[in-house]
């Protein structure tokens, strides 16, 4: 707001001028205060406060000015016969912030007075979402101006609140109407607009014409010279009064307000229960502490009053979407492309197909196609790769379908886009993290058929599972016949190991150091190394490649899962224990963190079985978490463990 509406406070401390309550004789009461906060909390009370629990129908009236235009002694005078509904005061530091609500049984009319709102220099932000709130559940509104000019000011704050009642608080009016089953919604067409001029020395517009309606002309002109436009408003109407000596005549105004509450073509009178509703559903729509900064900005009403407050973390763009969207489960929104950022992972793969045929379909590589069971989709995912299924298509890609020329997929068959990454959310972790348990969920049910048997299955499936997930540099295991080192020959039942650095084939004791092979892509923990790569320090520069964090992180699970195998008979529960922590997807709680059920908060014992909720990730008890459901946006098509909150929900 410019500083011509805001001369009238600036040496004003509101929060020492405030008000909250009046005289019982007055009338009025206090509707919201000036920090938005509705002060009845009940449409029962609300009819009861405004004495109108009898009345099939009102409309509501709203005024609006500078602090010191008379807002308060022009409603007093007009409806209430000059008695002081509206506290009125000559002093500036008994003004009354928020708005005061009022009825008045000649017209039917909720009256509502805003005090202190427009023209205050404190917490200026809420104070005009405040104001628009009210106009938005108005049926008429009164700009009362003592200007001997009409200020650029008051056309740019109509004009402003015009459009953001069509951009944001249409929508929500909509809504309300759908709820409460109203013929007509309340959105249908905004309030009707009538600006009130009151001036001592200057002539009135039209004032000189003979042509009826030629002031309200020239006040639509005024709009049109300053590219500014009143849309959202029924009508746009001026009345102006001359008052050389007092007392004001207020009877023009009140007959084009009487003109507007009685006509019924536009805007019907509702139940009064129904104006409380749509002033609450707007308070807790748009609500919270909003900065002052931007005030003093052209625009009277900005974005960010009404819009949600969230921020991409990755491109810092702002959401689009209303404030508290999320709680009708609508999602964050941003316009314009996002950047890439490696931390969020926030690139995503669409199927080409459907998104030519107008759909977007995200796909999300996958150990098995949500066809296969766990012990099938875990023997095609070691010989024929992760797999790519739209819900549409079906697989749509197998990363090694065939011997050689597999393509890409985003040459192929997936389109890749960058999308908004925002707080909380966890879109992109179903990609990847979960692959290493799909590993270790088909590995258990794998042990489960494996130990019915003797030791010799368990080590021709060892033998062929390392080949299939192995690093591309490590050298299969049907080409190794003797250590790389001593170049003993391995015997039918001995274990070959391999080196992480250097790859080749080994015998325990020629590989029985440890050491760390970031290079490799093993991170910084010490694994199996040769003694040659031991003592060099690693493999040659020339021998890195870049490995597939997806194919280590099936390894790494392998490795365990064979030790698992090999002593399944004896010692089943001690691997496991292991392979969870290092299969566990990033977004479940660790089993260490985990000290009662999440669900029922019973205390674990060291008898009781953690189980975690493949949707939410919390760690709950097995009574809590004994049914099953797909959950395909953590990647999980088969059903697996949820828990009783989650499978409720989904």
């Amino acid at each position: 707001m410019s500083d011509i509406l805001m001369v009238e406070m600036e040496s004003i401390s509101i929060s020492s001028t405030k008000s909250t309550s009046l005289p019982e004789e007055a009338g009025s009461f206090l509707l919201v205060d000036d920090q938005e906060n509705l002060q009845v909390r009940e449409e029962s009370e609300f009819i009861e406060k405004l004495g109108c629990g009898d009345v099939a129908g009102v409309k509501v009236l709203s005024i609006f000015g500078n602090t010191g235009d008379g807002k308060s002694h022009t409603l007093n005078q007009m409806f209430f016969g000059g008695k002081e509904v509206f506290l009125t005061s000559k002093a500036p530091s008994s003004c009354t912030v928020g708005v005061w609500a009022s009825y008045s049984p000649s017209l039917n009319l909720v009256v509502l007075d805003t005090e202190g709102l427009l023209g205050a220099t404190g917490h200026q932000s809420q104070r005009k979402r405040l104001l628009l709130k009210v106009l938005a559940v108005s049926d008429v509104v009164v700009y009362r101006t003592r200007a001997e000019r009409l200020h650029n000011d008051m056309f740019q704050f109509l004009s402003a609140a015009s459009v953001a009642y069509l951009k944001y608080f249409t929508p929500e009016l909509k809504a309300l109407s759908t709820r409460c089953g109203l013929d007509v919604p309340l959105s249908f067409l905004g309030p009707a607009v009538i600006v009130f001029q009151e001036t001592t020395h200057t002539q009135l517009l039209g004032q000189d014409s003979k042509v009826p309606g030629s002031a309200d002309t020239q006040l639509q002109k005024r709009f049109h010279d300053l590219h500014l436009g009143t849309e959202a408003f029924s009508s746009v109407q001026y009345v102006g009064t001359q008052t050389i000596t007092p007392p004001t005549d207020y009877s023009r105004l009140l007959e084009a307000v009487t003109q507007q509450v009685r006509n019924t073509h536009t805007r019907s009178p509702r139940q009064p229960g129904i104006v409380f509703r749509a002033l609450e559903a707007l308070s807790e729509r748009f609500c919270g502490e909003l900065s002052d900064e931007k005030a003093m900005l052209r625009s009277c009403f900005l974005d960010e009053y009404f819009t949600c407050s969230a921020v991409c973390l990755s491109c810092n763009v702002r959401c689009k979407k209303g404030m508290n969207h999320q709680r009708d489960r609508v999602p964050h929104m941003a316009d314009g492309l996002c950047q890439y950022a490696h931390q969020y992972n926030n690139k995503v793969l669409v199927c080409k197909r459907c998104y030519e045929g107008g759909r977007e379909v995200i796909v999300v590589p996958k150990t098995s196609a949500s066809s296969d069971n766990q012990w099938f989709g875990l023997a095609k995912f070691a010989w024929s790769g992760f797999v790519l299924e739209c819900s549409s298509c079906g697989v749509i890609y197998r990363s090694r379908q065939y011997w050689i020329g597999n393509q890409d997929p985003e040459s192929s068959v997936v389109r890749s886009e960058v999308k908004h990454v925002w707080e909380g959310s966890d879109t992109f972790l179903s990609s990847h993290q979960n692959a290493a348990q799909r590993v270790l969920d088909g590995m258990n049910y794998m042990i489960q058929s494996v130990s019915e048997y003797s030791s010799g299955p368990t080590k021709t499936v060892t033998a062929w599972l390392t080949d299939q997930v192995a690093p591309s540099y490590w050298r299969p295991n049907t080409e190794i016949t003797a250590c790389h080192d001593c170049q003993k020959e391995f015997e039918e039942a001995e274990r070959k190991h391999h080196c992480r650095s250097c790859g080749e084939g080994f015998c325990h004791p020629c590989s029985s150091l440890r050491m760390p092979v970031p290079d490799r892509g093993w991170g910084h923990s010490p694994v199996r190394v040769c003694k040659a790569c031991y003592h060099q320090g690693g493999p040659p520069h020339s021998q890195v490649s870049n490995l597939e964090p997806q194919g280590l992180l099936a390894r790494k699970v392998t490795e365990v899962a064979q030790t698992t195998l090999d002593m399944v008979s004896t010692a089943v529960d001690y691997p496991l224990c292991f392979v969870k922590n290092v299969a566990r997807p990033d977004y479940w709680v660790p089993d260490q963190d985990i000290t009662q059920c999440h669900h029922c908060s019973t205390t674990f014992t060291a008898l009781m079985s953690k189980h975690h909720c493949r949707s939410c990730g919390q760690g709950v008890c097995g009574p809590c978490s004994s049914r099953t459901k797909p959950v395909p946006s953590r990647g999980w098509d088969h059903p697996v463990r949820v828990c009783d909150g989650c499978h409720d929900t989904l």
